[in-house]
């Protein structure tokens, strides 16, 4: 009885060491930051976009705003700051001009979690039609497949990419049934935000 007693510590403290070498505690795993966006060198910022505005040790000044319609978000103590139509960077030199007023030496970081202003819209004979955001370089056969494909009533030879650019509109015409058997692929162009593709 006495060597049962002495030997029971022991191999209660040997469970324990390997337990704990082989991870199995009952300590909680640190959870797995969300990735954020990528966001392409030439984006401009626009209306509904989402974004992080950091002042360094100042939460108070910190905070995520959405971009309003107008271009304008507000900011506490500065008030309304155009960010339409600036990039990242050039966004963050005006807060930081305008927070010199009230802040002395500030450190803005600026961080854009949702794009929603870079949209591209397909309509018609497509399973989901609808706004797809353009966060990055997209195809016309990608979006078509981002919507679902084509329908069985869909005229897949006269499908349109409607395209307004420097104050024109533009009509592009794709044929799918081409483009998807290897054809004439230099149809399969680039899209631009505010393309709308038609499919018939």
């Amino acid at each position: 009885m006495r060597r049962l007693c002495c030997v029971c510590p022991i191999v209660l403290l040997l469970l324990a060491a390997t337990a704990s070498a082989h991870g199995q505690t009952s300590q909680p795993r640190p959870a797995i930051p969300a990735a954020a966006p990528v966001v392409p060198d030439d984006y401009v910022i626009g209306p509904e976009d989402v974004i992080g505005v950091l002042f360094w040790r100042d939460a108070d000044m910190s905070g995520d705003l959405t971009v309003r319609p107008d271009g304008v978000i507000t900011l506490p103590l500065i008030g309304d700051v155009r960010a339409a139509g600036l990039k990242p960077d050039q966004l963050k030199e005006q807060i930081q001009s305008a927070a010199g007023k009230y802040v002395t030496d500030p450190n803005v970081t600026i961080v854009l979690r949702q794009l929603n202003s870079r949209k591209v819209f397909i309509t018609g004979e497509v399973t989901t039609p609808g706004a797809y955001p353009l966060a990055g370089p997209r195809t016309v056969m990608q979006l078509i497949s981002l919507a679902g494909g084509l329908t069985e009533y869909a005229d897949k030879a006269n499908v349109t990419i409607i395209r307004h650019e420097q104050g024109r509109t533009r009509s592009l015409k794709f044929n799918y049934k081409d483009v998807s058997q290897g054809k004439k692929v230099e149809q399969n162009i680039l899209l631009l935000p505010g393309d709308t593709v038609v499919v018939p």
